[in-house]
């Protein structure tokens, strides 16, 4: 290698990474459209311009992944990137372009620029960077560009299936580059109260089951689970509804207000930590109903775990903070920003979920979950910090070359 670290960081083209990733933000590409397609068409053509083999991988429902690889010259460990292509929707309170990727001095704006295109980017321009300079890797690269993660991870999952992976893998979501080292595993889940009507008249004698469920809901907001085997584990324990309709009967007739209400549906999520499992914290989600019943007489409750529901389940995710690639993206940035970089189950990034987790209880891959982007995402002008954006290109390459190894010969 003719460069040093230093000058190879330095050679960042600054201008060009920002085009590059405002490229990516003007594809919409909403989840399972035909503009997710042209992106992933568009990021294997861009990785065809850096030398990489590529693939556009065949994911489920007439989807694919965008996959480059690049072939080591021998005798290092092998390095994967993961990011997701898809988008959440645009929503009300846009006073920017969503799609122009429009740049000023402190940040770039976009739709799904937090989430997660900037981390896309930054992994690509860290390749091209150092392939742009000559170096040479030992250990092979692999990058991935998924669709699917808001459908529960189907393009990561596709991808292990056809045979995706490496000693280690770098995930990109939003952590406004801090090191996240754990994060919660996603459950989904429905409970329906089944009470007793009367006429108001003669509440006294109904089971109301609206009554009920206002108690519940902050009884499970308020939950974490059992078997946390630290209390970092319990820090991402949480449980939410988000759904909360009642009325009567199982079709929620509501034209009859005058009556006590006999059902009421809520639906919600969990989240739970590496060694607690779905069905720990359905049995918590049970006893704190079959509480529930024995204080209102005579209701009734049905606990449904929705999460197997027709994609896959967000498994937790965990590694241990002295891995080496827990090391090495730890060195990167103390070199890149001259502090700590902080490490750990950092929340709120850790109660999300990631395609991390598939890659940890499918294959028992160690990886670490660190990206730019975070605090403005899913936020109306959603963005990501232009240094952020910036200093998470230099720490991917230093990254790089420490797992991978630099061949001197070149």
């Amino acid at each position: 290698m003719s460069m040093t670290p230093k000058q190879l960081l330095d050679s960042v083209d600054q201008d060009a990474c920002l085009s590059f990733l405002a490229s990516m933000v003007q594809h919409k590409s909403y989840s399972q459209t035909d503009g997710e397609r042209d992106l992933a068409r568009y990021m294997v053509a861009q990785m065809e311009t850096l030398g990489l083999d590529t693939e556009l991988m065949s994911v489920p429902s007439g989807r694919f992944d965008a996959i480059g690889r690049l072939k080591g010259t021998g005798g290092g460990k092998s390095l994967l990137f993961n990011g997701h292509l898809d988008t959440n929707p645009v929503t009300e309170g846009w006073t920017v372009d969503p799609w122009e990727g429009k740049i000023d001095k402190d940040y770039i704006y976009g739709i799904g620029v937090s989430n997660m295109k900037s981390g896309d980017a930054a992994y690509f321009c860290a390749v091209k960077t150092l392939l742009d300079h000559g170096v040479r890797l030992k250990g092979d690269l692999t990058l991935t560009y998924v669709v699917g993660e808001l459908q529960g991870g189907v393009g990561t999952v596709a991808a292990i299936e056809q045979g995706v992976c490496a000693d280690y893998f770098i995930n990109c979501e939003p952590t406004d580059l801090q090191a996240m080292t754990m994060h919660a595993g996603s459950l989904m889940f429905t409970i329906e109260l089944t009470g007793d009507t009367r006429h108001l008249s003669k509440r006294e004698e109904a089971v109301d089951a609206i009554l009920a469920a206002v108690e519940l809901v902050p009884t499970i907001n308020g939950m974490t689970f059992s078997g946390a085997k630290s209390a970092e584990h319990e820090k991402i324990n949480r449980a939410h509804i988000g759904v909360f309709r009642g009325a009567l009967g199982r079709d929620l007739e509501e034209w009859r207000p005058p009556q006590v209400a006999d059902f009421v549906r809520l639906k919600g999520s969990a989240r739970y930590a590496p060694g607690q499992t779905p069905e720990s914290v359905l049995a918590d989600l049970q006893k704190a109903l079959d509480a529930l019943c024995a204080r209102h007489p005579g209701l009734k409750a049905a606990l449904i775990d929705e999460s197997t529901q027709g994609q896959p389940v967000m498994g937790p995710f965990e590694v241990s903070p002295d891995s080496r690639i827990v090391k090495t993206v730890n060195a990167a940035y103390r070199t890149v920003r001259g502090t700590d970089q902080p490490t750990g189950a950092i929340t709120p990034p850790a109660v999300y979920g990631t395609d991390a987790g598939h890659f940890y209880n499918r294959l028992g891959m160690e990886g670490i979950v660190c990206g730019p982007g975070g605090k403005f995402n899913t936020m109306p002008d959603e963005r990501v910090d232009i240094v952020d954006y910036l200093d998470m290109i230099k720490i991917y390459m230093l990254a790089i070359m420490e797992i991978c190894g630099v061949d001197e010969a070149s």
